[in-house]
């Protein structure tokens, strides 16, 4: 190629990108990327929409003791060691797509690196069909998330009443006051409030939990944690999140 042809040839390639930046469809495209993960006033970020910093990966109840407590209170070698283990664990099963959370369905829950008392949590998340998943509070489960449709194949374990129940809680709250799920390939957002021992979820703007208090799964005579991680389930089926936001109360 000669120089003047070069020279064209560049000159034709600079004037189409400028032409698709200020195009109305990738300008917008643009800004909503910009837009995402981006906390509200009064929130943080606990995903950055980058990368995994801020995390961890921890699965409480397939250690020695099987709760938070027990991780607690082990050498501080011995945890160490672990959270190494689980890190490379997160890097198989997790990972970042355009601003998006992904979990491929196995693996480690992703745990927050920092524990939270009293808190308003923001998310946005998106599933397949047979997926199953759920967001502990303070390191206890869950606040339910699952395939609501008969082909699910959970009807017998009440998945048709819908996702936000929390599931675990031996009687009130376990089940949603109404079903606010979206279909597959949409995505569905949670706001959870968590104070005290009670907790109150509305999912796509539906109140799905109405301040009902959460049960401590770990030690079920004791009351539930004061302070504790958000952790992320892992259960089967691929699952994105975004615009994961919490303040603190």
């Amino acid at each position: 190629m000669n120089p003047s042809s070069f020279i064209k040839q560049s000159l034709y390639s600079l004037l189409v990108f400028s032409l698709l930046g200020s195009a109305p469809g990738f300008a917008g495209d643009k800004k909503e990327a910009e837009k995402l993960n981006q906390p509200p006033e009064g929130f943080i970020a606990l995903f950055n929409g980058k990368d995994l910093s801020g995390w961890i990966g921890m699965n409480y109840h397939k250690v020695k003791g099987k709760s938070p407590v027990a991780v607690k209170n082990m050498p501080a070698a011995e945890r160490k060691e672990l959270l190494k283990k689980n890190w490379e664990d997160v890097l198989e099963h997790w990972s970042v797509e355009d601003g998006e959370l992904v979990n491929d369905g196995h693996g480690v829950y992703l745990t927050t690196a920092e524990d939270f008392g009293d808190f308003e949590l923001l998310l946005d998340y998106k599933t397949v069909a047979k997926a199953d998943s759920g967001i502990y509070l303070r390191g206890v489960p869950q606040v339910q998330i699952w395939d609501t449709t008969k082909e699910g194949g959970k009807w017998d374990r009440k998945a048709n009443l819908g996702s936000g129940g929390l599931f675990n809680n031996k009687g009130e709250g376990k089940y949603p006051l109404v079903h606010a799920d979206k279909p597959f390939g949409e995505w569905n957002h949670f706001r959870i409030i968590m104070k005290g021992d009670k907790v109150t979820v509305y999912m796509n703007g539906k109140l799905v939990v109405d301040n009902k208090k959460m049960d401590n799964y770990y030690e079920k005579d004791d009351p539930i944690y004061e302070t504790g991680p958000i952790q992320l389930q892992t259960h089967g089926g691929e699952i994105r999140f975004k615009n994961v936001f919490l303040k603190k109360l």
